[in-house]
């Protein structure tokens, strides 16, 4: 295979810019991705038919409704900001000065869809169908917030996108992705579901949100740790039906009906993955899940565009994970998520303000095991005017060994899992009959 050949390179502007010295406030659910890296995530589909006119047609309209669907999110089109304060502290905020969102044009050559989606294992040319890599999100100060590139292969197109993890949440990412795919199916200028930008959703909180000057050094200092060899990626899909049977048996298991599917799913991985790294039984072992705070929050509109996430931490010992059923784990994820309330989402966010203490790759413990994105996000009614995407890839964005992102399967009710692990632990995944039974190939 050869390598990926860029044919443009362009700064495409909103149409209608409408934000004149608009600034949009981080929060401490912002803030606290600044030393980590965007978000990745990239749909493949069939090649678009050559127009009679112009066969780079299909070029032409996502860039006129990129740029459209730019004027109903400002802060994507903006950089962001610092200001100075009394008392040796800074504030950061998005300028929403329409600098510009990167767009990038791109070929390869022998690289079919067939080359993507059946390998084992995720190709690693998929890694450069994604622009500005290998940037942490403090870097959005001088680097777009927002890079879309948009690969050709033999047979298809991938449209990878890189956005400002500081600046968007999977919800919002989705939601700007479902909005563009909106305006390029129907050539329109309007979008079915305005984003709401506002910061106030708790009482009695002063903006803007200051941290420490000495902070700044720690963000000019650190630097991203991204995928590396060995690691390697594997999707497993499960079906609507294998999702059920999980789920029946959790619950069964623990004589409740309240484990969702979801739970039981990741319990099922979860004990999988500790079972084949063949660690000593007394080693701790570390569950990471991402919560939705759109849901828990009386003042906080499903259309807010921005962070609304915080992590939830499951740990066990090694022993205790292998040995517990998948309705004991699930169970245990179950309770983790049913106490995140209002008032822990705001005694967190409250507790940020007095300690800021921003996330970074280097400091994720040993044997840490993370879920991101959602099966919820609606991935695969993205039409942008010549048919639906065949799958979902995510890009180097945030990838250490240990994680496992989630996406809706193509046909209703599946799941797909792309895991990020070494070969050995993979390779012993696949050769685990309690697991497999549960794979679709």
């Amino acid at each position: 295979m050869e390598g990926v050949r860029c044919i443009s390179s362009t700064l495409i502007q909103a149409s209608t810019h409408k934000a004149e010295n608009q600034k949009v406030e981080l929060n401490p659910w912002d803030l606290r991705f600044l030393l980590v890296g965007s978000i990745q995530k990239g749909l493949l589909f069939p090649k678009p038919k050559p127009s009679a006119d112009d066969e780079n047609t299909f070029i032409h309209r996502l860039k006129a409704s990129f740029s459209t669907t730019l004027s109903h999110f400002p802060p994507l089109a903006g950089r962001l900001a610092t200001a100075e304060h009394d008392n040796d502290t800074v504030s950061f905020f998005i300028d929403c000065n329409n600098a510009g969102a990167l767009f990038i044009h791109a070929k390869v050559d022998g690289v079919t869809v067939s080359d993507v989606l059946e390998p084992v294992y995720v190709p690693s040319i998929i890694l450069s169908f994604f622009p500005l890599n290998g940037l942490t999100n403090y870097a959005g100060i001088s680097e777009p917030l927002l890079g879309v590139q948009v690969t050709e292969l033999a047979d298809g197109v991938f449209l990878g996108c890189t956005m400002n993890h500081s600046v968007v949440d999977g919800t919002s990412f989705w939601h700007f992705i479902n909005s563009w795919s909106e305006i390029s199916r129907g050539w329109s200028i309007h979008i079915s579901k305005p984003p709401v930008f506002r910061r106030s959703f708790f009482d009695n909180i002063d903006y803007p949100i200051r941290v420490p000057r000495s902070l700044i050094k720690q963000f000019h200092e650190d630097q991203l740790v991204v995928l590396q060899p060995p690691l390697r990626e594997r999707v497993f899909h499960f079906t609507k039906q294998n999702i059920a049977k999980l789920k029946a048996k959790a619950n069964s298991e623990v004589g409740t009906d309240n484990i969702s599917s979801l739970q039981a799913l990741l319990s099922h991985l979860w004990r999988s993955i500790v079972r084949n790294k063949k660690l000593n039984h007394d080693e701790q072992m570390t569950y990471c899940l991402w919560i939705g705070a759109r849901s828990r929050l009386s003042n906080l509109p499903q259309q807010y565009f921005g962070n609304a996430i915080k992590s939830g931490l499951i740990t066990m010992k090694t022993k205790e994970v292998q040995e517990q059923k998948v309705g004991d784990i699930a169970s245990e994820m179950n309770r983790l998520i049913s106490v995140q309330t209002e008032e822990e989402f705001r005694r967190e966010f409250e507790s940020w303000i007095k300690s800021p203490k921003p996330l970074t790759m280097a400091s994720i413990v040993r044997n840490f095991t993370e879920t991101s994105s959602s099966p919820q996000f609606d991935i695969y009614s993205n039409d942008f005017g010549w048919g639906r995407p065949v799958a979902v890839r995510s890009g180097l964005g945030n990838k250490l060994n240990d994680k496992l992102t989630v996406f809706c399967g193509a046909e209703e009710g599946s799941i797909d899992v792309e895991a990020c692990l070494l070969p050995e632990t993979l390779e012993a995944m696949a050769s685990d009959d309690e697991f497999m039974d549960t794979v679709t190939i």
